[in-house]
């Protein structure tokens, strides 16, 4: 059996697919959008030896196997074919593969994973949040490049949803949108004094000091971050407002906060830590203080929560744990927090997402000699696959706004929200 047989073979005689190999077989639908290109038969070691669609992503970041074509198309067409390829027929096409030595040779040798995985001891939920793990965890995924990350996020350099007002704003007019969002939410106002935490590269920091005059700290466990954040604060005259450290949330002592922001963080807390979490900024709070939580969270918490093993932990966020915003909601709920408001932003991410993706497009070439190929295909893979996440409601995004009642059960909080869309 011919290498681009055996990827036909798993795909389905009917995907839209062209498969090519270096061996010169050819197989699928001649001349097709949507191109395989097998580099190596070591790829069909990572089919046999990883477990689902790792064993693919693995040879693609490897450069085992060369995609062509728009990759969220590649990985929705994939995602429908290979689900309707039998057990009993990848263990047909195994046996065909056994028969030809050349093959039997790559799949009897295990490869090691590609370096861009993340080199973690799998561990317990209840072990894998220590202060030095996280800071290995945040510096596996944030400390790649800044100039990387410039071209992927463009000049808002906002790693997270951002929330479109109208069908056509821009990219940059959504994260302004969702930063001014926040700060409408939280009741920003002149004077006031924001903890903003996980604070990335200081977008809601500088936005507090900008737009509404507020003294705003903001904490990352990224260097690079804070380092590049410190930076465009003093750039744009705002250092008597605006501060970034480098350090980890726990470690911040002062308190009185008027307003807290999380935007992006507690993906990476942990279920175990989410009560200590939310007690901590409830702690750092005046009464009458508002928190907003801006996380990734999953459409409910009946199914299990994502594998440790799959892509997205082994390569992108390590140790990350998505919960339910229910469970979210009950658990800020539980610290103290009054909750007032909600919702969800999923169709928002997706967009993101999308604009991210064109964006890594439009600067492929400058990207892989900054950060590597394999990095990039890492990025490239895991923004496309988020798209469909959002958009197949596999994840969602969800805001949830909480206030720190007085003695007396006063929250000084607007009759209706207003904050507007």
């Amino acid at each position: 059996m011919t290498l681009a047989r055996v990827f036909e073979r798993l795909a389905g005689a009917g995907a839209p697919v062209e498969f090519t190999a270096y061996d010169g077989s050819r197989a699928g639908v001649n001349g097709a959008d949507l191109r395989f290109h097998v580099r190596s038969p070591h790829a069909v070691s990572y089919l046999v030896h990883s477990p689902g669609a790792l064993g693919l992503a693995r040879a693609y970041v490897s450069g085992m196997i060369d995609v062509s074509g728009d990759m969220y198309t590649v990985l929705s067409t994939m995602q429908q074919v290979l689900g309707e390829v039998s057990a009993r027929e990848k263990a047909r096409v195994l046996s065909e593969v056994l028969r030809d030595p050349l093959l039997r040779g790559a799949v009897s040798r295990r490869l090691d994973p590609p370096p861009q995985e993340a080199p973690f001891s799998r561990v317990p939920s209840w072990l894998r949040h220590s202060k030095r793990r996280d800071a290995k965890a945040i510096s596996h995924h944030y400390d790649v490049s800044n100039t990387f990350y410039e071209w992927v996020l463009g000049p808002s350099m906002a790693y997270t949803c951002a929330c479109f007002p109208e069908e056509h704003s821009t990219l940059e007019e959504a994260q302004f949108h969702k930063h001014d969002l926040v700060a409408k939410k939280l009741g920003l106002e002149p004077g006031m004094r924001l903890l903003d935490v996980g604070c990335g590269w200081g977008g809601m920091v500088m936005h507090a000091a900008k737009e509404y005059g507020v003294k705003a700290l903001g904490v990352t466990l990224s260097k690079q971050q804070a380092e590049w954040a410190q930076k465009a604060i003093a750039d744009r005259g705002l250092s008597d407002l605006a501060e970034v450290r480098h350090m980890d949330y726990r470690d911040v002592a002062e308190t009185g906060f008027d307003a807290v922001s999380s935007i992006g963080l507690t993906e990476h807390i942990g279920k175990a830590n989410l009560p200590s979490y939310f007690s901590f900024l409830y702690d750092k709070l005046k009464p009458y203080g508002r928190m907003l939580n801006h996380t990734i969270t999953r459409p409910d918490n009946l199914a299990p929560p994502i594998k440790q093993d799959g892509f997205i932990n082994r390569y992108v966020f390590p140790d990350g744990e998505l919960e339910g915003p229910g469970y979210i909601q009950s658990q800020m709920n539980d610290a103290g927090f009054e909750i007032r408001h909600q919702e969800n932003l999923r169709e928002h991410y997706a967009r993101t997402l999308r604009g991210w993706c064109d964006n890594l497009e439009d600067h492929w070439d400058e990207a892989v000699a900054e950060v590597g190929e394999g990095t990039a295909r890492v990025w490239r893979v895991y923004m496309a696959g988020c798209v469909l996440g959002f958009e197949q409601n596999w994840i969602q995004l969800h805001q949830t706004l909480g206030v720190k009642l007085d003695d007396k059960g006063d929250a000084r909080m607007p009759l209706r929200p207003d904050w507007g869309v």
